[in-house]
This record gives C-alpha cells, sequence and structure tokens, in this order.
C-alpha cells in the first residue's frame, strides 16, 4: 500500500456514516473505520471528515472541496450526488459537470482520490423496490460518467452498483437509504482492499439467508417505512429543509485518531 499520512472524506450521510451509531447522535460509518484500518498498519493518520447529511453535490462543492484542497491530504474520498439524484428532474450530465471539477480541484492539490459509483437502486435492500426504470437509467448513467472521470485522472473506483454482497437486507437500515453499523464495516473493508490495506476479515463473506416475508408483513414495513421516513423528507423538501442544516462535520480538522 502507499504511504497514507492524511485522510479527508468528503460528502454526505453516506460518508458521515448514518446509522452505524457511535454515541447519542453521533456517527461512526466506513470512513471512520477505514481510517482506523489505515492507522493500525501506518500509525499516526491525520483524518478529518467533513461529510454532512443531506449535502447537494453543490454544497460539497462550495463547502468541503476547498477546505480538502487547503489541507492536501494524502487521500480523499469523494462520495457526493446521491442526494441530488433524489431530487425531480436530476439530470446526471449536469451533476457530472460538477463532479467532474470537484475531481479536477482535488487532484491538482496531489491527492489520491477514491470514487465511489451509485449503489443499483433495484437490489439495495428493499426487496427490488428500487424505484421505476427511469431512476435505475440515471444512476446508472451517471454511474458511466463518473468512470470516466475516474479513467480520466486516475483515480481508484469503488463499484457500489456491482457489490451484490451489499444488497443483502442485512446491509441497509430500516429507512432503505443508509446502511447498517455490519454494511458499513463491510464496505470499509472493501475500500481496504481497493487501496491495499491489509485488514482482517472479508467483506464478502456470506450473509445469513434472508427469510421469506409474508406478503401482510412486507405491506407493514412499507406503511412503517412511508410514515416514518418518506413522508418526513417529503415534508422537508416542501419546506425547503435539509437535514444538515446547521450541522457541523463531525471532524472539521486533520487531527490523529
Amino acid at each position: 500500500m502507499k504511504d497514507i499520512k492524511s485522510y479527508v472524506a468528503l460528502g454526505d450521510s453516506f460518508t458521515e456514516g448514518l446509522n452505524d451509531h457511535d454515541g447519542p447522535d453521533r456517527f461512526r460509518g466506513w470512513a471512520d473505520r477505514l481510517a482506523g484500518h489505515i492507522d493500525a498498519v501506518q500509525p499516526g493518520l491525520r483524518y478529518a471528515n467533513l461529510a454532512i447529511r443531506g449535502k447537494l453535490l453543490r454544497q460539497v462543492a462550495e463547502e468541503q472541496v476547498p477546505c480538502a484542497v487547503e489541507m492536501a491530504p494524502d487521500l480523499v474520498t469523494f462520495s457526493a450526488g446521491g442526494n441530488d439524484m433524489l431530487r425531480p428532474g436530476a439530470d446526471p450530465d449536469v451533476i457530472a459537470s460538477l463532479y467532474l471539477d470537484c475531481v479536477r480541484r482535488l487532484r491538482a492539490a496531489g491527492s489520491e482520490v477514491v470514487v465511489f459509483t451509485g449503489f443499483d437502486p433495484k437490489q439495495r435492500g428493499m426487496n427490488g423496490r428500487g424505484g421505476d426504470g427511469r431512476w435505475r437509467g440515471k444512476v446508472a448513467t451517471l454511474n458511466l460518467h463518473i468512470r470516466s472521470i475516474a479513467d480520466r485522472y486516475d483515480l481508484k473506483v469503488v463499484d457500489l452498483w456491482s457489490m451484490s454482497v451489499l444488497s443483502h437486507d442485512g446491509a441497509w437500515h430500516e429507512d432503505r437509504l443508509h446502511l447498517t453499523s455490519e454494511g458499513h464495516r463491510r464496505l470499509s473493508l472493501a475500500i481496504a482492499e481497493i487501496l491495499g490495506v491489509p485488514v482482517e476479515g472479508d467483506w464478502r463473506s456470506p450473509w445469513p439467508k434472508n427469510p421469506r416475508k409474508s406478503w401482510q408483513e412486507s405491506t407493514r414495513e412499507d406503511l412503517y417505512w412511508a410514515r416514518n421516513y418518506f413522508l418526513p423528507w417529503v415534508e422537508r423538501r416542501i419546506k425547503g429543509q435539509s437535514s444538515g442544516d446547521g450541522r457541523l462535520p463531525k471532524r472539521p480538522e486533520l487531527d490523529l485518531l
């Protein structure tokens, strides 16, 4: 593995670590876990996590990328655009243009950059309820853009779309949007593998078999999800609010673990 003395994580709730709880209203997540893996083999890692839930790509570009450029870390993980894709009328071509500019600035600062494709909406812990084909097609289009950008700027890619092990229900929180602690753990191991960081454990280990759910159970789960997660999300959109409003990064400065 390359010598990594500093690492900055950029993004939204995915990188902040929801719902890998690490105390009241505090989350660990795959990025914190990855930092731990790196520090275990190269002690003294300085780590910052600037990710904040609810952020759109434009906000990440304006608020987080300049900070990362100034820090000029050895490693940056950059995952953004997922919240943009959830908005009606999302245009993956427009998103990709801004994404490219972020990558260009990060690479110009001398950082190695790791990027992520989007999960396949049809698979991710939702029993196939991943939205209509148009949305899936938009995610696939953005993924092609991300791979093209990665080829152009020599980036490492975490291909979430193809990680079928993360399609298991056990990888996904009941909100159907964020990983569980075990999902975050496995993802951190997968990224460590891509970076050549030695770790214990295999992210591909088989899951327990999913229990077969009755129609009634699935319907109850759908109603619970709609009431507790989907409707509050819609209400925030109507009010122009975000789950990240007023929040600060959990690790705003490069510091030892």
